[in-house]
């Protein structure tokens, strides 16, 4: 396994190198953002190390270049704080994983592990299609630069959509995702919201995003329509 530490401190990130190659991983090793999207973007990495407060270019920002990119290698980032607030920023950045200072080289590794084994598919901090667009984090939906107001339940149902877009989803599936458990209601309920949806997202921009497949159900132009 080939890794990628970008980390500020030379004395952290010696000691991150040595540990890491006692495990047999090859390692390379960057001193700030800049040089470390270099290397990113230059070489192929199983796991990205990035330490949240870098110079030049943060963590965070160096993550959301990547995955903008459409880089997708499971990343670990390193905080100096724990803390809800951090660890957001993390993950909402695009992080996989998150580990705070000082941590246990027994746990990194182990994370490291989990990593790899979840692959470096397709993740997206923001959803879309097209020019629609989906921010779970900002809980924002526009299209193109026109944000649009939805209710929660219709951003829930966009999520769904917008994570399985091009796949024609069943009123069942659809409500066993965007329902809860305990619902018992008339499963038409579905029409009703997708209705609402295209009523928000298509028909005040001339699109047709949202599509009936008649006897099976609905489907989500992946160009957005």
């Amino acid at each position: 396994m080939r890794i990628l530490v970008v980390e500020d401190d030379r004395h952290v990130a010696g000691a991150v190198r040595r540990g890491l190659q006692e495990h047999g991983y090859a390692v390379d090793v960057a001193v700030n953002g800049v040089e470390g999207h270099w290397l990113a973007t230059e070489n192929t990495y199983d796991v990205l190390i990035l330490d949240s407060m870098l110079p030049r270019t943060s963590g965070e920002d160096l993550c959301a270049a990547l995955r903008e990119s459409g880089d997708w290698t499971p990343i670990l980032m390193l905080t100096a704080k724990s803390g809800a607030d951090e660890e957001a920023q993390a993950l909402d950045a695009g992080a996989d994983d998150f580990l705070s200072k000082p941590f246990s080289y027994q746990v990194l590794v182990a994370r490291l592990r989990a990593l790899v084994r979840r692959g470096g598919t397709e993740r997206p901090a923001v959803l879309g299609a097209g020019d629609l667009r989906l921010d779970p984090a900002a809980h924002r939906v526009s299209r193109g630069e026109e944000e649009i107001p939805v209710t929660p339940r219709q951003f829930a149902m966009l999520e769904f959509f917008l994570r399985r877009k091009g796949e024609v989803l069943p009123k069942r599936v659809i409500l066993d995702h965007v329902w809860d458990f305990a619902f018992d209601g008339d499963a038409n309920i579905v029409e009703v919201y997708v209705r609402q949806l295209r009523q928000r997202i298509d028909e005040p921009f001339g699109r047709r995003s949202l599509q009936t497949v008649r006897m099976v159900g609905y489907r989500l132009d992946p160009d957005g329509g």
